[in-house]
């Protein structure tokens, strides 16, 4: 009998697919205790890479700064036959130029911005951000989903 994990694992393509989809991840690190600090926070997928920003002062950068890796999921879902997600373990890229967490800044207005007109003038936000802020570019190492629609209610 073939495994049922195999049945709702998704395909690379499917993984970008759904990770274009979703809106907000939560993201976690270690924290000095050992513990894991979980957030949530938006960010831009670029395939199956996930870039995103903080506060340079936050306990994430903190932490990413003495281990720089995170565990990062997606998921979406209200009831199980519908439940998908992505969970993956990354390495993490802290981004300290300031033209690059500017990109970064201006790829999340743009993404969750209500319209256009809002993006465009959301550039002086990004601005003053910059020098408070850095880049988080997040690499897979490893990759686990699933999409239980793929059962079609076969549990």
């Amino acid at each position: 009998m073939p495994s049922r994990r195999g049945k709702i694992r998704m395909s690379p393509e499917e993984v970008a697919a759904f990770l274009a989809e979703g809106k907000a991840a939560n993201f976690a690190t270690i924290g000095p205790n050992g513990r894991p600090h979980l957030v949530a926070l938006w960010y831009v997928p670029h395939g199956d890479v996930i870039e995103t920003w903080t506060f340079a002062k936050s306990q994430k950068a903190a932490n990413l700064r003495r281990l720089p890796q995170a565990t990062i999921l997606v998921e979406m879902g209200d009831v199980y036959a519908k439940l998908r997600g992505v969970s993956m373990e990354c390495d993490v890229e802290l981004v300290t130029d300031a033209e690059r967490i500017a990109s970064i800044g201006q790829q999340l207005m743009n993404r969750y911005s209500p319209n256009e007109e809002v993006a465009a003038s959301a550039g002086q936000f990004v601005r003053l951000q910059v020098p408070k802020r850095v880049g988080l570019i997040c690499r897979p190492t490893r990759i686990v989903s699933w999409d239980h629609a793929k059962l079609a209610g076969d549990y």
